[in-house]
């Protein structure tokens, strides 16, 4: 049992306040707001009908940019509602809860959707300019979840799309900020893999575990959602946001581009 502990100890370490941060923190006197930004990253649970909730979450953290997960068209018409902030775009929404629409207060230069498993599980990629100039690649990922499912599943094979992104990113030069539901922990195989491959950071090590699933338990939770960045990024703010009726709590990450 002793034993057991400590390998779990050790294997969750990095996740906590006592390790050192793999993403510096920003300070506020060497941070220029024109190079501030902020997403929210939700995985909406397809079944689930509470977008006044959300909606709610969204006006009060008023981020650059809105991801949501598991979107079908119900969702998709009832999020049009946010053109007003934000006027751009790039959805794909589907019944077998891999949807995904991104809304954005920036406009995305070279939108792309990318199927890199699955066929009809998406994945985004899009440029984006911030208000000093400074422009990084964003990408949006929901890999199929490795469970048993009335939903496309990876029972029986290998999860590869996560490993795919992240030699899409190796290969590109800009800041990258990769996004989404990896549908996985931090410390697995595929992810500490994707990390390697990609040479992004998790926001999250070093500052808590942020468990974002399973929202509607008490006591079973880890991290699913999450936001990783190349070393042009630091963090301003990190939080993991309300319940709205999902099985995934939002997860909401305030970054500054600092070259």
């Amino acid at each position: 049992m002793v034993l057991s502990i400590g390998i779990q100890a050790y294997i969750l370490f990095p996740y906590t306040p006592l390790a050192g941060k793999q993403v510096e923190s920003a300070t506020e006197t060497t941070v220029d707001s024109r190079s501030v930004f902020s997403i929210v990253v939700a995985n909406v649970l397809i079944t689930n009908r509470r977008i006044d909730k959300l909606l709610a979450i969204i006006a009060d953290k008023d981020p650059t940019f809105v991801l949501t997960m598991e979107v079908d068209d119900w969702w998709v018409h009832q999020l049009s509602v946010l053109k007003k902030n934000y006027p751009y775009r790039l959805t794909f929404p589907t019944d077998n809860a891999y949807g995904m629409a991104l809304y954005s207060k920036l406009p995305l230069h070279k939108p792309q959707r990318m199927f890199l498993h699955h066929d009809r599980v998406p994945s985004f990629t899009m440029g984006i300019t911030l208000p000093d100039s400074s422009q990084f690649q964003l990408y949006t990922l929901h890999p199929v979840a490795p469970a048993p499912s009335k939903y496309p599943t990876n029972v029986g094979g290998q999860e590869v799309a996560l490993l795919k992104a992240g030699r899409l990113i190796a290969r590109q030069d800009l800041p990258t900020v990769a996004a989404g539901d990896f549908n996985d922990v931090g410390w697995s195989h595929n992810m500490t893999q994707f990390a390697a491959i990609s040479g992004l950071q998790d926001v999250r090590c070093g500052r808590g575990l942020y468990n974002t699933f399973d929202a509607q338990s008490l006591l079973m939770r880890w991290p699913l959602d999450y936001v990783f960045v190349s070393s042009q990024f630091k963090v301003i703010a990190l939080e993991r946001l309300p319940a709205f009726g999902s099985d995934h709590f939002p997860y909401y990450v305030q970054l500054t581009h600092q070259p």
